[in-house]
């Protein structure tokens, strides 16, 4: 059978041939710092690669699906998956973070490898999403900030320190992570993308269980048990995360009165908002507008 990779550009670590092959892309916009072969067109690596949104959003595409990924969020593109990388808003910026997975191992005949080889290169998992919006993946996000955070203070201990929060981020995926069954994470994957996809384009509107069913052509049984499954949460959680989510990116960087924030949102009432903020932030609307992202709400890590 022919190898579709065969297709598509092999895009080389820059790095591959030092004595330590992780290579940091910092995307600004449409340009890659290093220049890197494969930026912008369908390629794919040999290499493992995490990605981390640090403004805008981005689109990434494969053969099968496409996904979107906000300011603050993530996500983990498994190696030899053919991909494109896009932004979606005018202004963007990103890391790339790209390394082989012999990283991961700490020596050859390690019992680390059994974490290591469940993932890499299957195709049931050829990427995963890390919304800020879900708790799990808070851990996930963190260890990608500290990563970013890096590479603005390097010193003499940057390679050792690269290496262990590597370790540590891929603790954190094994932890959280179950790698679907054959023949069925294609679908419940493309149906999930659908659903997601339907949150961010409706959110500020009344979406019902059924209307959400309905965007995937499934059952409201179907679409409860795909988020169960994929998200570990029920569709109404995640859409009101994913609307306290951008009602904090609202009180954060616009004057808008709050009550125009809630409705802008999809909140009906004003009261039962500034409950829900408060529950998931530990303060009122209007104290976290005052104190800006000093809860690192919007922010993980």
């Amino acid at each position: 059978m022919r190898d579709a990779k065969n297709d598509y550009i092999n895009s080389v670590n820059l790095n591959a041939d030092s004595d330590f092959p992780y290579l940091v892309l910092d995307v600004i916009n449409d340009q890659s710092y290093p220049k890197n072969p494969g930026f912008q067109i369908m390629h794919w690596h040999e290499d493992l690669q995490f990605i981390y949104v640090l403004d805008g959003k981005i689109e990434i595409k494969t053969l099968n699906i496409s996904v979107q990924v906000n300011k603050g969020s993530g996500i983990f593109i498994n190696k030899n998956v053919i991909h494109l990388v896009n932004k979606k808003t005018s202004s963007c910026h990103y890391n790339s973070f790209v390394f082989p997975d012999y990283f991961l191992k700490f020596y050859f005949g390690s019992p680390a490898t059994v974490f290591v080889e469940h993932i890499v290169g299957k195709d049931e998992l050829p990427i995963c999403c890390f919304p800020k919006e879900m708790d799990w993946c808070k851990s996930i996000l963190s260890v990608l900030s500290r990563l970013a955070d890096l590479e603005n203070r390097k010193n003499e201990f940057y390679v050792y320190q690269v290496l262990c929060l590597l370790s540590t981020l891929w603790l954190e995926v094994c932890k959280n992570i179950q790698v679907p069954s054959k023949n069925t994470d294609t679908v419940m994957g493309i149906r999930m993308q659908k659903f997601l996809r339907y949150i961010s384009e409706h959110y500020e509107e009344d979406i019902s269980l059924d209307r959400l069913a309905k965007s995937a052509n499934v059952s409201k049984s179907e679409c409860l048990r795909c988020f169960k499954a994929s998200l570990q949460t029920s569709p109404y959680k995640y859409l009101t995360e994913y609307r306290l989510s951008k009602a904090a990116e609202l009180l954060e960087n616009s004057d808008e009165p709050i009550g125009n924030i809630a409705g802008s949102v999809g909140f009906r009432q004003v009261s039962h908002f500034g409950k829900c903020f408060k529950e998931k932030t530990g303060f009122s609307p209007r104290d976290y507008r005052k104190k800006g992202n000093a809860f690192g709400y919007i922010e993980a890590g």
